[in-house]
């Protein structure tokens, strides 16, 4: 990455627009469930909300469960959390997820906003929520030297990130999204107090399969290997189940309020930033 990069990023504006004159001062509101600054009103309970804000005199009369929501102050800062697993090692996918990590970041940081990339795999490796263009090249010199590597645990992510970040942001996951789907269905759930992003980065061969005969995969994860003949057939089938996949977490996404987005890496990265920009539904008003 180079400051050219950073340049050509000054043609785009964050996702969110400022609601506040100072820089840092926290003033974001958005209507989340729980406790908050002042009641704004109920909505029907949905998986994953906690039943302590289960308004049980409302159940009496309904029968039904009704959560209370609330408005609350939201931090200015864009936390990402970039998979730097050895699955993102296969093509560019790292490469490409870093680029739109780190624009995410430049973005932040021309809003005064402050701004963490946390690399994680099995686990969190927390950045530092901090502003400046100084720390942006210095996060940006950390992932031109990180070697994708280890496994991925999305639950034990979530779980850590949960831990460390109290106020409400705006988090942005930077992935393949190829973990087992149950664990990426909790860390969404576990994510969703927060604004949240799935940015999910594929090859374009793992999107198409676009290979054919007599192949060996090794899993850049566990590295087991399999011996197998691609058809048409078997194409079709691994298409099926990729689609499978992304539906379960698409599903998931919608039900918890969160985006996602799916690009590969000859996607021109500029157009990552665009499309989210226009099509991102979270701190809008």
């Amino acid at each position: 990455m180079d400051t050219e990069f950073l340049a050509e990023l000054d043609r785009f504006t964050l996702l969110v627009r400022k609601r506040v004159s100072t820089a840092y001062s926290g003033a974001r509101r958005s209507v989340k469930v729980g406790r908050g600054i002042s009641p704004v009103g109920y909505r029907e309970y949905r998986k994953g909300d906690d039943f302590k804000f289960v308004d049980w005199k409302v159940y009496a009369r309904t029968e039904k469960l009704y959560v209370r929501e609330h408005e609350e102050e939201r931090s200015l800062a864009v936390h990402l959390l970039l998979d730097a697993s050895s699955s993102m090692a296969y093509g560019d996918k790292f490469a490409f997820a870093s680029k739109v990590s780190v624009g995410f970041a430049y973005m932040a940081i021309k809003e005064n906003e402050k701004f963490s990339i946390s690399k994680f795999g099995e686990m969190l490796e927390p950045g530092e929520t901090r502003g400046g263009r100084r720390n942006l090249f210095w996060a940006m010199e950390d992932l031109d030297r990180t070697a994708p590597s280890g496994g991925t645990d999305f639950r034990r992510t979530a779980e850590q990130f949960d831990l460390t970040i109290r106020s409400t942001s705006l988090v942005v996951v930077v992935s393949d999204l190829l973990d087992d789907v149950e664990s990426i269905i909790n860390a969404i759930y576990k994510l969703s107090s927060h604004d949240l992003i799935l940015i999910q980065v594929l090859d374009p061969a793992e999107a198409e399969m676009d290979f054919e005969g007599d192949l060996r995969f090794i899993d850049m994860e566990s590295k087991e290997s399999v011996m197998t003949r691609v058809t048409p057939k078997v194409r079709e089938e691994y298409k099926a189940k990729m689609k499978e996949h992304d539906a379960r977490i698409r599903e998931t996404c919608d039900a918890v309020g969160a985006d996602l987005f799916t690009y590969t890496t000859d996607t021109p990265i500029f157009e990552v930033f665009s499309d989210v920009n226009s099509r991102a539904q979270v701190w809008r008003a």
